[in-house]
């Protein structure tokens, strides 16, 4: 009787009897690997903890900033670091000056700036400019004073007309002098040549006159710099004239 001799197969990973088949020096390999790799993030969290200690350590050492303030509000750095003093007090000189700045009350040359500036605005016109004059002319006045004029020109249609009419308004300014009859009140002299188109003819009128402006003031901002505002506004024809002939003469022309 034959026996047959028993063969076993290679094992294969996925045997229980692999791991006890692999090579001393793969096992040895792997485990080289894996202390090669813990060793390698050992040294980089020291070197993490050591850099974020020193920081501590520098950030410990370093003297504290020292501001004083006195009464009148006025900030002065008197300690700290070395590398921020110099920062730190010119970020206080532009924040203490922009303050300064903002309280300072406007000058009378401010003053008589805003009321020049409202009379070119307002009087001074063509049609295709009216509109902007006007709105940047309301944009100077309060807000009551804004409310009415703009409903007065809303009711007498003063765009409608400049447009059909073609008007064309001229104004020089003569003298702006300072009122008695209040704080920041002008009176403001100046002559006016309107210039119309009605039926193909040009009428032209020169009127000299006298305006009265009283101006109040508000916070200074960025869209207001000066800080004032046209409160009251009133006009008084002192002379004036109307020429139809076929020469006319500016009288504005100097």
């Amino acid at each position: 009787m034959k026996v047959k001799p028993i063969v076993r197969s290679k094992p294969t990973p996925g045997d229980e009897g692999f791991a006890q088949l692999t090579r001393y020096y793969e096992h040895d390999g792997m485990i080289r690997a894996y202390a090669n790799r813990a060793m390698f993030l050992a040294i980089l969290f020291a070197v993490i903890a050591i850099a974020s200690l020193g920081f501590a350590i520098y950030v410990r050492v370093q003297p504290p900033t020292v501001i004083r303030v006195d009464k009148d509000g006025n900030a002065t750095v008197i300690g700290g670091p070395k590398s921020h003093l110099a920062s730190v007090a010119t970020l206080l000189a532009q924040e203490t000056g922009s303050a300064a700045l903002l309280s300072i009350a406007p000058s009378e040359l401010e003053g008589k700036a805003v009321v020049r500036r409202f009379i070119d605005h307002y009087l001074s016109y063509a049609p295709e400019s009216a509109a902007r004059n006007l709105a940047e002319a309301l944009n100077m006045m309060t807000v009551n004073l804004r409310s009415f004029t703009m409903a007065k020109l809303r009711e007498e249609d003063t765009l409608g007309k400049i447009e059909q009419d073609h008007i064309i308004s001229d104004v020089r300014i003569r003298s702006i002098e300072a009122a008695k009859t209040g704080p920041w009140s002008y009176v403001v002299f100046a002559a006016k040549e309107i210039h119309k188109v009605r039926d193909g003819a040009e009428v032209t009128d020169r009127i000299v006159a006298q305006y009265n402006i009283r101006l109040v003031e508000e916070k200074r901002s960025e869209l207001n710099p000066s800080g004032l505002l046209v409160a009251e506004y009133s006009e008084k024809q002192m002379l004036g004239e109307r020429d139809n002939s076929l020469k006319q003469k500016s009288e504005l022309e100097r």
